[in-house]
């Protein structure tokens, strides 16, 4: 049988691109056995290209029931074994094992971070019979054919076994404290209250639960201090300012009348004048903690939700891997074929040829390095589908940033004009854009303020209209939203550019925290309340931050992948110890939570029949269906009921109906799209 060459790659999208670029015809084979597909394409031999389905292989325990713990002995198994959904990996593996029997020449082409890198060696190490030592490695910003031909001919000679290594580490070492304090956990809880419920914690999940909570605990106790604040409203050509007075703050109310006093029926004069110029520079280019931030900001989306969006991109070939923490834009890439590229679509080719007129291209760059990929950017290539409106958001968004970095800095100025009101002095203040720059680049992205002022002169009088005190209050800090919160985790050093977005969802997930300005629930209490008590560490960043940086001195081979594991048990050891000895204490405390955070997950709200009960689903002994009653009645003080459908899952929304202002609940079916329920039999929608 003749010879070929297995190329791996991550996901089929990737498989099926490599496979149109490396054909010479532009045209491979599809073939699809057992359900896994892959391609045949012809270049200067035959190439096979499979993909995989992300991760074929995780970390199990050696041996063992699935509740107990400690468990420091595991090794890595196909996912089938350790996962019970993960039965169609047992196809895919047997399918990749079929193909590279017959291979003489093996390359991995997963996608080129930490998580690609451990999904081709895993397969060439374990489905390829120990080909990893002899696998070459393609390495690969965008998915487009130019990039894909040249990743393929300078092929890198062997795998980044220093990175393999850090990333295997890191793996290993998620799982020892993920799957140890989550079981520690879920097993106290069980042995008090005899019923399950999944917990969990684990080595970043427990630090990043910790920031919510203490940031909770200070808004709670927050105790609101009154101050008060002065503002002169003013008419300048016709127009009414309002202008800051010096002391942002007054501390006593009887200040704040007294400079009131002394200015009331008074002119201003303008005693001086200063006006100050400066560029503003471009802004860096995207990575993935900016361009999530950026997300959020603009269109509300949740950062977990931006990186599934950007992924799609970079799979359809439109952007470059968006998994990067660079804020590089290396010649390289080729600015100015990138800008062609983009000039062929429509609402850009005005902006690019300004660009492309250029004598030299100069991209703004950050300070942030990343060796795998430079920062986010568009390849200029057209859709091949028709994207959709959040994916035409992100996509405009990365071509506008790209396109800012290179375009002149805006040239603003700010005015501030100092007031003399019998000795107290005001600030009036204003700013505009001069120049626009790159703003024009980036619209309709930019948020710049622009107060334009009147022409004035020094000595000038002011009328004064009136003084204004405003009583104000001291305001806690706050709420985290899933925004800020992974910036604090970017800032702390806490897990890495992949996976901050998925522990912020897998917090969500355990209702350990709800809602958008994110709400730390009784049970995510209880459980860093436990964490604090028994195993401060656990929930330390500092202890974190150092397995991070044990980790990369792996990746630049400065310290050992069995050093690191052994330091990690060492401290884990202990802890686990303390848990074992407290289990009843841990448990009464956790199974108390979950069956609070159960009933406070049925209860909509307020019962509007009676006032004093609340709204709550239940199910009747008789017919198991379910519908909406009062608390109440276990009472006998309000037998108020309203029926509800009896298929799909239920979510109080938190919010209520417009029409009539009873609460709204979601419902969600396999049938239709999740749409929002009021209970309500007399509301006036249901009558329009």
């Amino acid at each position: 049988m003749q010879k070929y060459t297995l190329i791996i790659t991550e996901k089929p999208d990737a498989a099926k691109r490599i496979a149109q670029a490396l054909d010479t015809n532009g045209k491979p084979t599809q073939m699809k056995e057992k359900g896994v597909p892959y391609y045949v394409a012809n270049r200067d031999k035959q190439l096979l290209i499979v993909p995989s389905l992300g991760h074929l292989y995780t970390v199990a325990q050696d041996k063992g029931t699935r509740t107990q713990y400690p468990i420091f002995t595991y090794h890595w198994v196909p996912r089938y074994e350790a996962e019970r959904n993960a039965n169609q990996t047992r196809t895919w593996i047997n399918m990749i094992a079929t193909l590279a029997a017959n291979a003489d020449m093996f390359i991995d082409a997963c996608d080129y971070d930490v998580e690609g890198s451990i999904v081709g060696y895993s397969i060439l190490k374990h489905a390829c019979s120990n080909k990893e030592s002899i696998a070459k490695r393609m390495k690969y910003s965008t998915l487009t054919k130019e990039e894909l031909e040249q990743s393929y001919a300078q092929a890198l000679p062997r795998l980044d076994f220093a990175l393999i290594e850090a990333g295997l580490t890191r793996h290993e070492i998620d799982w020892l404290y993920g799957i140890n304090l989550s079981r520690a956990l879920t097993s106290a809880a069980k042995e008090h209250s005899g019923s399950y419920a999944t917990l969990s914690t684990g080595r970043v999940q427990g630090p990043t639960l910790h920031f919510l909570a203490t940031r909770e605990k200070t808004i709670k106790t927050h105790v609101p201090t009154p101050y008060w604040k002065i503002a002169a409203q003013l008419m300048l050509d016709g127009r009414v300012f309002e202008a800051e007075y010096e002391k942002p703050i007054i501390a006593t109310k009887k200040e704040a009348e007294t400079i009131q006093n002394d200015c009331k029926d008074k002119d201003g004069t303008a005693e001086k004048i200063e006006t100050r110029q400066f560029q503003q520079p471009p802004p860096n280019p995207f990575d993935i903690g900016s361009l999530q931030s950026e997300a959020y900001n603009l269109f509300g989306y949740t950062p977990k939700r931006t990186l599934d969006i950007a992924q799609h991109l970079y799979l359809d070939a439109l952007i470059s891997y968006p998994r990067t923490s660079s804020q590089k834009l290396p010649a390289t890439i080729g600015y100015r074929q990138i800008l062609r590229n983009l000039n062929k679509i429509s609402q850009y080719n005005k902006l690019t040829e300004e660009l492309l007129a250029k004598p030299q291209l100069s991209p703004r760059e950050g300070i942030r390095e990343d060796p795998a990929h430079p920062a986010i950017y568009p390849t200029g290539k057209k859709p091949e589908r028709e994207l959709t409106e959040p994916e035409r958001r992100i996509y405009d968004l990365i071509a506008k940033r790209f396109m800012a970095t290179s375009a002149e800095p805006a040239l603003r100025q700010t005015a501030k004009v100092t007031i003399n009101v019998n000795t107290h002095h005001f600030y009036l203040k204003g700013i505009q854009t001069l120049k626009e720059g790159w703003l024009r680049f980036y619209q309709p992205y930019v948020r710049t303020k622009e107060i334009l002022l009147p022409k004035t002169s020094e000595k000038q009088t002011i009328p004064i209209q009136r003084i204004s005190i405003e009583d104000k209050f001291t305001k806690p800090p706050p709420r985290y939203n899933p925004k800020s919160l992974l910036e604090k985790m970017e800032n702390s050093c806490i897990g890495t550019k992949a996976t901050r977005a998925d522990i912020i969802q897998t917090l969500y997930q355990r209702k350990y925290i709800r809602d958008e300005k994110i709400n730390v629930t009784d049970l995510g209490f209880e459980v860093t309340q436990v964490l604090e008590n028994h195993c401060p560490t656990i929930i330390s960043t500092e202890m974190t931050k150092n397995l991070e940086e044990e980790m990369e001195n792996i990746r630049a081979n400065k310290e050992k992948k069995e050093q690191v594991l052994a330091k990690a048990i060492e401290i884990l050891e202990p802890v686990l110890e303390k848990l074992k000895n407290n289990e009843k204490e841990i448990g009464k405390q956790l199974a108390n939570a979950i069956r609070k955070a159960k009933l406070e997950e049925r209860i909509i709200g307020t019962c509007h029949a009676c006032g004093s009960g609340n709204t709550i689903i239940l199910h009747s002994r008789k017919t198991g269906k379910r519908f909406l009653g009062c608390t109440n009645y276990f009472t006998q003080q309000c037998t108020a009921s309203f029926p509800l459908p009896q298929k799909g899952t239920l979510k109080p929304l938190n919010r209520n109906c417009h029409s009539c202002g009873w609460p709204l609940i979601q419902v969600r079916t396999k049938e239709r799209r999740p749409w929002n329920l009021c209970y309500n039999p007399s509301c006036p929608s249901k009558k329009e």
